[in-house]
């Protein structure tokens, strides 16, 4: 797993660079059962109004099953192939399980093909497991977190993404996130041992505009270039700088604002707050 440069060739592959794909397994099939047709929206809602901006267009992709709940217990499963998902920054691993069933799984860091991985509270604690927080050790890496149980995996799920497992009371589990929030779950909920692979997606650079249409999002029109009825920094003589703090197209703040409910149910799951760039710890309002 790494980085390959292109040759500079034309400006657009100067910078460019891209996965290796190292770690896929060559000539790998993907089950028809486990595959559909995935629809474009366009950013639209079923009335025709757009509720996404900047999407629309790229490339045509077959949305794959993940298999998020784990819940197959007690039956071993055999590591078949090592794939490349469109739909997500992370590799995809292909599990045959010994009664014959087949699922997708999230590959984390360390799996390859020929491995074996279990689900359920015997399984041990090993890289590609699955087990409830009440039966990890402490201090050991986790992905794919559940929040209600038998819900299916949430939390850290992108490309080279992690959760620490920190404490343990009664029947509650401390995690510290990625972003540094310290957050309780149920013990009861599950999560995979191990960090997600393809870790250096953060380093890919894309290197011309045409590799972003590809993956479906559209260019971004600055709100000073538009006109007051589209935008409120649009309008004005000249250039302008917008004339006042930027905000989105709906009026909500760019520069960190809080936006989340102060009365949400799971804000008292969070015990420490993560931390803002631009304000330091956020607070709710």
């Amino acid at each position: 797993m790494g980085i390959r440069t292109y040759n500079p060739t034309s400006p657009g592959r100067r910078n460019a660079s891209v996965s290796d794909f190292a770690e896929l397994t060559p000539g790998a099939e993907v089950p028809k059962h486990l595959r559909f047709r995935q629809r474009k929206t366009g950013g639209r809602n079923n009335q025709g109004k757009i509720t996404a901006r900047h999407r629309g267009g790229g490339h045509k992709q077959q949305y794959r099953l993940i298999d998020f709940r784990r819940n197959k217990d007690g039956v071993v499963g055999k590591v078949d192939s090592i794939q490349y998902d469109p739909n997500r920054t992370c590799r995809v691993a292909l599990v045959h399980y010994a009664d014959g069933e087949k699922r997708f799984i999230l590959a984390p860091e360390g799996l390859k093909a020929g491995a074996s991985v279990q689900s359920g509270e015997t399984a041990p604690p090993e890289v590609g497991n699955c087990l409830p927080m009440s039966a990890i050790p402490l201090g050991m890496q986790i992905h794919n977190i559940e929040l209600q149980q038998g819900r299916g995996g949430r939390l850290c799920r992108s490309a080279g993404s992690s959760a620490v497992l920190v404490a343990r009371e009664s029947q509650w589990a401390q995690i510290t996130l990625p972003s540094g929030e310290i957050r309780r779950v149920s013990a009861a909920c599950r999560a995979t041992i191990g960090a997600i692979g393809n870790s250096e997606h953060m380093n890919v650079v894309l290197g011309k505009a045409g590799r972003k249409r590809w993956m479906g999002i559209r260019p971004t029109v600055r709100g000073t270039a538009m006109n007051p009825i589209d935008h409120p920094h649009g309008g004005g003589e000249g250039r302008t700088k917008g004339g006042r703090h930027p905000v989105s197209p709906t009026g909500k703040s760019a520069k960190g604002g809080g936006t989340r409910k102060p009365r949400k149910p799971s804000g008292a799951s969070i015990i420490r707050r993560r931390k803002s760039r631009r304000y330091g710890q956020l607070k709710i309002r």
